[in-house]
C-alpha cells in the first residue's frame, strides 16, 4: 500500500536487491547515518522460534565499507558473526556485501527465478549501538523477473501498488521479526474485528482452492481473537500468512504480526473436493498454531526472551509452556472454530498420545529439562533421539490437557463458595497479570492455584519436572472420553522405526528395552529376511524367507516363538535371535457422552 514519502534520511537504511537469480545472491547495502569511529556490526547466529545455532553468517561474502571517495575502509572480523570498521563519525559509513540464499525454508533465506523470501536475521546486519534506533528495509522492483509483488508484515513508508519500496522498522527486533515474501504468488484478504488479515500463498498447483483456505483461516483467526479478547480488537494493526507449498515439506514460524508457512503442494485444498484430507487438516492446525503464537510467545513469553541475545543460545526451561500449551490449543481451536467435529478432534489428540506414549525418552527426560535442551537435542535430533529426549510439543501438549481436566473437574465442586476456571481462565489471567510480556513459572502457578483455589505444586514437579507417567486414562474418562486398547502395530511391538523403500526395510532407530534391541539391532541395519530359529527335518536348508517390508515377518514367522533374523551391517551379514514380542497395546480414544465432551472442548462456532 502507498505511504508517505519521508526526505529525512533515517539513521539505517538496509536496501536488498536480487544481485543473480541463478546464484541464489542477495546484495544489501546497508547505509549507517551516524556511525560511531570504531563502529561493530554482526549477523545473528540463529532466530528466534527455531531454537538451534545456524550461523547465517556463513552465506554472506564480499563485505566491503566506504564513506565519502571511492577507497575502501578496512573492515576487520572479530569473530564469526561480528565485524568492525574504523571510520569517521561525520559520515555515513556504507556496508556493501552479499547473501547466498538457497534455504528453501521459513528459517533463512532463498532466492531463485520463481521465489524470493528472507528473514532479516539472515540478512540485516545489526549495527551495535543503534540497535534501537529506527530501520528502513527497502527492496526495489526486481527488474530481472516480471510479475512479482511483495509482502511484509513491515509499516509501509514509501512502497508502490505491488509492494516494492520502502518499509519502517521501530527497532532491530522488529525488523528482523517481518520475513519478506516476494513472487508471483496468490493473495487473498479478509478482515476480523476491523484488522485486516492477508494470506498469500507461493507454488501452488493449478488446482488449488484459494476461496477456502482463505474461508478457514477465517474462522480460525475468529476463533482465536474471541479466545484471548472476547468481542475486543487483538493487538496488532495487521496480520499476515505467507504460506509456501512445496513436493514435501512441512513447518512454520511464529511471527509478531506473520507466520512463515511450508507445506506439501497436494495437501492445499483443491477447487471441487469438499472432502478434508488428512494432509488439509494437518495444514489447517499448523495455521491455528502459528497464529496462537501471535500470543503465546511472540508476546507473553519467557521471561528469558525479555531482550533477545542473537549471538548465541538463549536457554529457557518454559517452552512445554509456549510450545507445548500451543499445541494443545492449535486443535481445540479448529474445534472451536467448527473446523472439526468431537470424533475428528479425538483422532488428533489419539495420535499426540500415542506418539508420546510410544517414546521411551518421555522417562528420561522431563519436558522442562527438553526445554532447556532444545539447543543441542531437539534440533538436532539422530537415530538416539527417542530413546533420550521427549518433545516439549506433544508431552507439553498432553501436560496442558492434564491441567485443563484437571480444574474442569474441580470446577464441578465449589471451593469456599467459588467455583474453579479453567485452562482458558488461566491462560487469559496469564496475559493480564504479565501485561503481554516476559512471564516466569511462578505466574503459571500462581494463576494455576487462584482458579483452581488451590495448589498445583504436586502437579508441576510430577508433570513438569517429574518423569512419571501422565493420568491421561482417568482425566479423559471423567470428561466424556472412551479409552480403549488395542493391538500396537508390529513396529511398536519390536521397538522400532523403520523406513520400507523399493522392497528394502531400513532401521531407523532402535527403542530401549524393545525386543529388535533385546536381539542386537542397531540403527542403520537393512534387514533382509528371517529363518526359523530352529529348523524341521522337512525345512532342509530352504527355510528363509526374503524380507521387503516390515509386515512380512509375521507372514512369514508363523506361530513361531523365536526367529533369525537376516541383518545387513557395514556390508557384513548377521544372523541375530529375534524373540517374537508380545502383544502390546496402544489406545483408542472415542466419544462416550457427547454433553461431557462439548463442556470440555467448549461451543462451536
Amino acid at each position: 500500500m502507498p505511504g508517505t514519502t519521508r526526505t529525512t534520511p533515517p539513521p539505517l537504511h538496509y536496501r536488498v536487491e536480487i544481485g543473480d537469480l541463478h546464484a541464489h545472491l542477495f546484495r544489501v547495502t546497508l547505509t549507517i547515518a551516524q556511525p560511531e569511529a570504531l563502529q561493530r556490526v554482526s549477523l545473528p547466529v540463529w532466530i528466534p522460534g527455531s531454537y538451534l545455532v545456524r550461523e547465517f553468517s556463513k552465506n554472506l561474502q564480499k563485505l566491503e565499507a566506504r564513506q565519502t571517495g571511492r577507497t575502501p575502509l578496512a573492515v576487520e572480523q572479530l569473530d564469526k558473526c561480528t565485524w568492525q570498521v574504523q571510520c569517521s563519525p561525520a559520515r555515513p559509513l556504507v556496508l556493501r556485501y552479499e547473501v547466498y540464499a538457497n534455504d528453501n525454508s521459513v528459517r533463512t533465506a532463498w532466492l531463485d527465478a520463481h521465489r524470493g523470501f528472507f528473514n532479516g536475521t539472515s540478512l540485516c546486519l545489526k549495527v551495535q549501538g543503534q540497535e534501537k534506533s529506527e530501520h528502513v528495509l527497502e527492496v526495489p522492483a526486481p527488474k530481472a523477473v516480471k510479475g512479482w509483488s511483495l509482502a511484509t508484515g513491515l509499516a509501509p513508508r514509501d512502497a508502490g501498488k505491488q509492494g516494492f519500496g520502502s518499509y519502517t522498522a521501530a527497532d532491530y527486533d522488529e525488523l528482523v521479526d517481518c520475513p519478506v515474501e516476494m513472487g508471483a504468488f496468490w493473495s487473498g484478504t479478509f478482515t476480523v474485528r476491523g484488522v485486516p488479515h492477508r494470506v498469500v500463498v507461493a507454488g501452488a498447483a493449478p488446482s488449488f482452492d484459494g476461496a477456502r483456505l482463505l474461508d478457514d483461516t477465517h474462522k480460525i483467526c475468529e476463533a482465536e481473537i474471541r479466545f484471548w479478547h472476547g468481542a475486543k480488537k487483538p493487538p496488532f494493526q495487521n496480520y499476515l500468512f505467507m504460506l509456501n507449498a512445496v513436493d514435501d515439506g512441512y513447518g512454520g514460524l511464529e511471527h509478531r504480526n506473520s507466520t512463515a508457512l511450508i507445506c506439501k503442494r497436494q495437501d492445499l485444498p483443491r477447487v471441487g473436493e469438499p472432502r478434508t484430507s488428512e494432509g488439509y487438516t494437518t495444514l489447517r492446525g499448523l495455521i491455528s498454531h502459528e497464529y496462537f503464537h501471535t500470543w503465546n510467545v511472540k508476546r507473553l513469553r519467557p521471561a528469558e526472551f525479555e531482550s533477545y541475545d542473537y549471538t548465541g543460545e538463549n536457554y529457557t526451561r518454559m517452552l512445554w509452556f509456549f510450545e507445548g500449551f500451543t499445541s494443545y490449543y492449535d486443535d481445540l481451536l479448529l474445534r472451536r472454530a467448527g473446523l472439526l467435529d468431537n470424533a475428528g478432534y479425538l483422532k488428533l489428540l489419539n495420535k499426540t498420545i500415542n506418539q508420546v506414549m510410544q517414546t521411551p525418552g518421555r522417562l528420561v527426560q522431563s519436558v522442562a529439562e527438553a526445554s532447556f535442551d532444545a539447543w543441542v537435542k531437539y534440533y538436532r535430533q539422530d537415530e538416539n533421539t527417542p530413546n533420550a529426549t521427549v518433545s516439549y510439543y506433544t508431552k507439553g501438549a498432553l501436560v496442558a490437557l492434564c491441567f485443563d481436566l484437571t480444574l474442569r473437574g474441580e470446577g464441578k465442586e465449589h471451593h469456599r463458595g467459588a467455583k474453579a476456571g479453567t485452562l482458558d481462565d488461566v491462560m487469559r489471567a496469564l496475559w493480564l497479570r504479565c501485561k503481554a510480556g516476559p512471564m516466569r513459572e511462578a505466574d503459571f502457578a500462581e494463576e494455576l492455584a487462584a482458579a483452581g483455589h488451590r495448589s498445583f505444586a504436586a502437579e508441576l514437579a510430577t508433570w513438569v519436572h517429574g518423569r512419571d507417567e501422565l493420568p491421561l486414562k482417568a482425566l479423559l474418562q471423567q470428561h466424556g472420553v472412551a479409552v480403549t486398547e488395542e493391538p500396537a502395530q508390529l513396529a511398536h511391538r519390536l521397538g522400532l522405526r523403520v523406513a520400507e523403500h523399493q522392497g528394502s526395510v531400513q532401521v531407523k532407530n532402535v527403542l530401549r528395552g524393545g525386543a529388535a534391541e533385546r536381539a542386537g539391532f542397531a540403527p542403520g541395519d537393512e534387514w533382509l529376511g528371517l529363518e526359523p530359529a530352529a529348523k524341521s527335518a522337512t525345512q532342509g536348508t530352504s527355510g528363509g524367507w526374503r524380507m521387503s517390508r516390515l509386515d512380512d515377518l509375521t507372514h512369514y514367522a508363523g506361530s513361531a516363538k523365536k526367529v533369525i533374523a537376516l541383518v545387513s551391517r557395514d556390508k557384513r551379514l548377521m544372523r541375530l535371535e529375534l524373540a517374537m514380542p508380545p502383544a502390546l497395546t496402544t489406545w483408542r480414544l472415542a466419544v462416550q457422552d457427547a454433553a461431557l465432551m462439548d463442556h470440555w472442548l467448549g461451543p462451536k462456532a
